[in-house]
């Protein structure tokens, strides 16, 4: 079986950082992406989907360090849908990208863009569990 998402797009923020409370460093932002085609009357059409994106670890702190409101972004990784509770108690559910890599597309500074991470490099750290634990709070991000 396979969960493989890989999507190009703008950041519509910064990257929120946040830190778990063993210390993992977490990056959440979102990547809007837009479909454009010509309708039926001849005039063009477009509609923008948003995409959560969770990072995880030193692609967090690559993310964080690197990525702007409006950088275009590669980002390849899985989809993860978890549960949580609202603070009236309410079931809630997130669907997320589960980053495993990105590359940066947009130039930064004096550099043509192009750069890119990968996590499932052999130094980096094991995909998270499940609900993200230690996270500490009743909403999540």
């Amino acid at each position: 079986m396979v969960n493989k998402a890989i999507i190009i797009g703008n950041l519509g923020a910064d990257p929120e950082i946040r830190y778990t409370q063993s210390g993992t460093q977490v990056a959440t932002f979102n990547v809007a992406t837009t479909e454009k085609w010509k309708g039926q009357d001849g005039q063009m059409q477009e509609s923008t989907e948003w995409h959560r994106i969770v990072a995880w670890r030193r692609l967090a702190e690559i993310c964080g360090e690197y990525l702007n409101k409006g950088s275009k972004v590669y980002i390849e990784g899985k989809i993860q849908t978890r549960k949580w509770q609202d603070q009236n108690g309410n079931d809630r559910f997130t669907t997320e990208i589960i980053a495993r890599e990105m590359k940066m597309l947009s130039p930064r500074g004096s550099s043509s863009g192009g750069d890119s991470y990968d996590s499932s490099s052999p130094d980096s750290f094991p995909e998270p569990p499940s609900g993200y634990g230690g996270m500490g709070e009743d909403v999540p991000f």
